[in-house]
């Protein structure tokens, strides 16, 4: 079929909103990449993104709400999610709550879990999609499982042209990696997945530390973005280098250049400036434009692990991940 490319206007809103009550798949665009957008209460919508993506079903899905009400009826938020929920929605985290008795997201959505992961997006155009569409958005990234995540409308067609009803043209995605997550279940909070809220400022809110995640081996992932080897260029990539070798690509951060950045088959610059938001916001498009190069191996130079950093280097040790 062929993918319709909306304008990001009264009209292109209406139409991905109908489309997505249709049962139809709309790439939609978020602060922090762009997502393959299914009704999460139908389960053959979301069969579909599985279908699209390619993407093991134990990995479940994040449902996207307008607005913190319509969050709560998907899921139970204790006093630790409602606090984040406040502090942070609409925004670039994701709380993973117990599934509420009488949502609408579904088992498949869920991968069968009693929990659901819930999001309320910090772009006004994303929640203008939601509401258009009436009903929980499941959007994982817009890509082929595996592939660098898509903050341009490009990316999202290199990957799903022809696989997806449509794709709503917003721009480049300002954040640029996806959401924070954070798992309010039994217990204290516990953070699953670095993204575009550090850790410090959620500590902050809740007033104690976030735990660290305890999966036994072997187990299904309890929310997105757990899979060891994810976000994945084809070529392979070597962290924390400080030397460029013959025939590499290179991706670089701040000012310094690492010894041998004459030898390399390509090189871009995440920032120049050391800036960790202008860092994350060109992270998967520079990936996609060095892989597209064709090396064999991407070498990534060091970046801090504060802030930001810690989602960057998150990203980039699943990539590098054997696969």
């Amino acid at each position: 079929m062929a993918t319709q490319r909306l304008s990001a206007d009264a009209a292109g809103l209406a139409e991905a909103g109908a489309l997505l009550r249709a049962g139809k798949l709309v790439a939609i665009p978020t602060e922090t990449v762009y997502g393959l957008g299914a009704d999460a209460g139908d389960p053959k919508a979301v069969a579909a993104i599985y279908a699209a993506k390619e993407r093991p079903r134990f990995n479940p899905l994040i449902a996207h709400l307008p607005d913190l009400a319509a969050a709560r009826r998907e899921g139970e938020f204790g006093a630790d999610a409602l606090a984040l929920a406040q502090a942070f929605w609409p925004g670039p985290l994701t709380l993973v709550v117990p599934a509420a008795s009488g949502g609408r997201v579904c088992d498949l959505a869920r991968a069968g879990l009693p929990s659901v992961a819930l999001r309320v997006p910090g772009s006004p155009l994303a929640r203008a999609v939601l509401a258009a569409a009436g009903c929980p958005v499941a959007a994982p990234s817009a890509n082929r499982s595996g592939r660098v995540s898509p903050t341009e409308a490009d990316h999202v067609l290199g990957d799903l042209d022809g696989r997806i009803a449509a794709i709503l043209d917003g721009g480049a995605c300002p954040v640029g990696v996806e959401s924070t997550i954070v798992a309010c279940l039994d217990g204290p909070p516990v953070l699953l997945r670095p993204g575009g809220v550090p850790r410090a400022s959620i500590e902050a809110v809740l007033g104690r530390p976030l735990a660290l995640p305890s999966v036994p081996a072997g187990s299904a992932p309890v929310s997105p973005g757990l899979l060891a080897s994810h976000y994945a260029p084809r070529a392979a990539m070597r962290l924390d280098a400080t030397e460029i070798l013959s025939g590499e690509a290179a991706l670089l951060f701040g000012s310094a250049a690492p010894a041998g950045l004459d030898r390399a088959l390509l090189s871009l610059n995440l920032s120049p400036a050391g800036d960790l938001a202008e860092a994350a916001s060109h992270l998967f498009g520079y990936l996609r434009r060095l892989d597209a190069a064709g090396p064999a191996v991407i070498a990534v130079a060091p970046i801090p692990a504060d802030g930001l950093g810690e989602a960057i280097r998150d990203r980039l040790g699943r990539a590098a991940a054997p696969r």
